[in-house]
């Protein structure tokens, strides 16, 4: 396997370059930081739910959705990331997306603790201190022909810009979502009292990987790989994109008769399930589902919410559908089962 160690990237690049690779059949291990802040949200997430866009754009944050799960994030170069690529079947990864995280997680964990900080994973996709305050979030899933896993060592955090970024009902609750990141949310900087030296958490970090990956080889960024990311930036900034799991459903207009628009927000072990559903005489005529969870391969969901339309909402009924399809098509959704769907969509009420 090879290694890619880019130091900083401009714009978007830092995000962008795992997907281009990926496409590319590329496997190894990227580090990476961005040069600039920017915002990313996970791939299911509906942007407007989740991200104040309007003050990203005042402040000049770019915004972007990446192709694997997870919540938003702010970024910045008091990150470093880490993203392992490798191709679908590849013998020396685990088969199941639930096991690649645990596994993909620990030699994060010896990097931690090679600098006196006692962490460890916590499921579904936490790397989190002795005292369970969170130091890394991670993310995973299919590419192309490919799988990612992707994560980021926290040097030093902006609280104040994260509580900012985050699309929140009111100033009060953003006041909250501050204290409780302080609370729960820690990094490398607050553990030490000290910021590392960079050069030395990367190694540490590579010579970690090493022991489950075996020797990475050194290779330079290739003008393909840079066409590509030039190519992909295009999509993966379109507005087409980043609205891609705002609902199709309208809020706050008139509907006819025997027809009701319900919204709901449901909290699983594995991430927050959102929903959005035109329903006629109880029968689901339209629904989106979005949230901050992992699921593997991503592009089953849209093809899930197309197989619910037509569908009673009827909890029995509901829950037999959505584990028939996850049993058909080899869904993975670590802490999210299709009970914490079938809630979800259950659950929903008129706004």
């Amino acid at each position: 396997m090879k290694l890619l160690n880019l130091d900083y990237l401009p714009g978007q690049q830092s995000m962008i370059i795992f997907h281009a690779l990926a496409r590319m059949g590329f496997e190894g291990l990227v580090i990476v930081s961005p040069e600039v802040p920017l915002a990313s949200i996970g791939y299911f997430q509906d942007a407007e739910k989740e991200v104040d866009l309007e003050y990203c754009k005042k402040r000049g944050i770019y915004v972007m959705r990446r192709e694997v799960g997870g919540g938003a994030t702010y970024l910045d170069k008091n990150q470093i990331f880490y993203q392992l690529i490798w191709r679908n079947g590849n013998p020396c990864f685990p088969n199941r997306i639930k096991d690649i995280f645990s596994y993909l997680s620990q030699p994060v964990c010896d990097t931690y603790q090679d600098f006196g900080i006692d962490a460890h994973f916590r499921p579904e996709n936490d790397i989190v201190t002795k005292k369970e305050q969170k130091i890394a979030g991670e993310g995973g899933g299919d590419i192309g022909q490919s799988m990612v896993f992707v994560g980021g060592i926290l040097i030093d955090f902006d609280y104040q810009t994260m509580s900012k970024i985050l699309r929140v009902p009111d100033e009060k609750f953003r006041g909250k979502i501050y204290k409780s990141m302080e609370e729960n949310l820690t990094n490398m900087k607050r553990e030490l009292g000290n910021v590392p030296d960079r050069k030395e958490i990367i190694c540490s970090l590579i010579n970690n990987y090493e022991k489950i990956t075996g020797k990475l080889k050194p290779v330079n960024l290739t003008i393909e790989t840079i066409n590509k990311m030039i190519e992909l930036e295009q999509w993966l900034t379109s507005d087409k994109f980043l609205y891609k799991k705002t609902p199709r459903i309208p809020q706050g207009v008139k509907i006819r008769e025997g027809v009701e628009i319900l919204y709901g927000t449901s909290k699983a072990r594995g991430g927050l399930i959102r929903t959005a559903q035109e329903v006629k005489n109880n029968f689901i005529k339209n629904i989106d589902i979005s949230g901050d969870f992992q699921l593997v391969p991503k592009s089953e969901l849209d093809r899930l919410e197309n197989s619910l339309i037509k569908t009673k909402r009827k909890e029995k009924i509901l829950i037999s559908k959505i584990e028939n399809y996850y049993d058909k098509h080899k869904i993975e959704s670590p802490g999210v089962e299709p009970e914490d769907l079938t809630n979800a969509i259950i659950e929903a009420e008129k706004v």
